[in-house]
């Protein structure tokens, strides 16, 4: 095993947790705590002001 095979190995191996982490976010399950997420920055606008 030379040094071409182990960085074919380690592409492979990142380019497998890329599809994984992309999967991961696309999925439905997960849309709605990502929503909730996006409003996050947000949450404390009303508080932040004084009338």
């Amino acid at each position: 095993m030379d040094i071409n095979d182990a960085r074919i190995a380690v592409t492979v191996l990142l380019f497998a947790a890329f599809i994984g982490i992309v999967a991961w976010a696309c999925a439905r399950s997960n849309r709605a705590r990502f929503d909730e997420a996006a409003l996050l920055p947000f949450a404390d606008e009303e508080k932040g002001r004084k009338a």
